[in-house]
């Protein structure tokens, strides 16, 4: 995780957003950009990431907090694809292809390479895609903010791979959410199979308290710095 709200490793500058670095695929992926590019990249920095091996830079949604540090990441790495939601205005798709980048837009669920799936858009008022990763354990389900309902889109990507979800993670857009609708999603997801959870970012401490008690030691913590190892999960 190059940036986020909530913290892990302290040396790390928080601030309100997400993005995080996808490693060991046949490309190297950033999803979202958080909301401030000079943190991302002295982020990145820290954790000895270099910001030349991107090659992948799926954006979720249009809010500034997952957006806005795409400016400054291309200034250092042009040479990537930026794959965002269709409705994205043209204005911004005009100004990521003047920086050097290629725009990619996507509606439905597709593959992007390999074994990376995205949902395609989902919702109505806030349109948003999340990536599906395929893997050896299950699926991962990788989420800016779920606005669609972090419920729905693993029930997506679930019916996009037709497997098992072994791990959701992200921010899940439940701080104003009661506690009665949170407990209906931890029980879709449960019904779902979901083997681990890591709610961050958006999610609110109320929700990610109880989905900690819901998963116990299958609950990941997706603070800023953390790092999941799938082979070692």
């Amino acid at each position: 995780m190059v940036f986020n709200n909530e913290p892990y490793k302290q040396e790390l500058e928080t601030s309100w957003g997400f993005a995080c670095v996808i490693e060991g695929l046949s490309q190297t992926i950033l999803f979202d950009t958080g909301g401030d590019g000079k943190i991302l990249l002295a982020n990145m920095q820290k954790l000895g990431i270099d910001p030349g091996t991107v090659e992948l830079v799926p954006l979720s949604h249009f809010h500034g907090d997952h957006t806005n540090g795409l400016e400054n990441f291309l200034e250092i790495n042009p040479a990537v694809t930026v794959c965002m939601p269709q409705s994205f205005p043209d204005s911004f798709q005009q100004r990521v292809k003047g920086q050097g980048a290629v725009v990619k837009t996507v509606s439905s669920p597709e593959l992007l390479f390999d074994c990376v799936y995205t949902t395609g858009e989902m919702g109505q008022a806030i349109i948003e895609q999340s990536l599906i990763l395929d893997t050896p354990r299950g699926l991962v389900v990788v989420n800016g903010c779920s606005h669609p309902g972090i419920d729905r889109i693993a029930g997506k990507a679930k019916e996009v791979c037709n497997k098992e979800i072994y791990m959701v993670l992200g921010g899940f857009h439940l701080g104003q959410a009661s506690e009665k609708r949170i407990q209906e999603i931890i029980r879709t997801l449960k019904d779902l199979g979901v083997k681990k959870v890591g709610a961050t970012h958006c999610t609110g401490d109320k929700a990610m308290e109880l989905f900690r008690r819901a998963w116990g030691d299958d609950y990941v913590d997706c603070g800023c710095g953390a790092v999941i190892e799938l082979a070692q999960q």
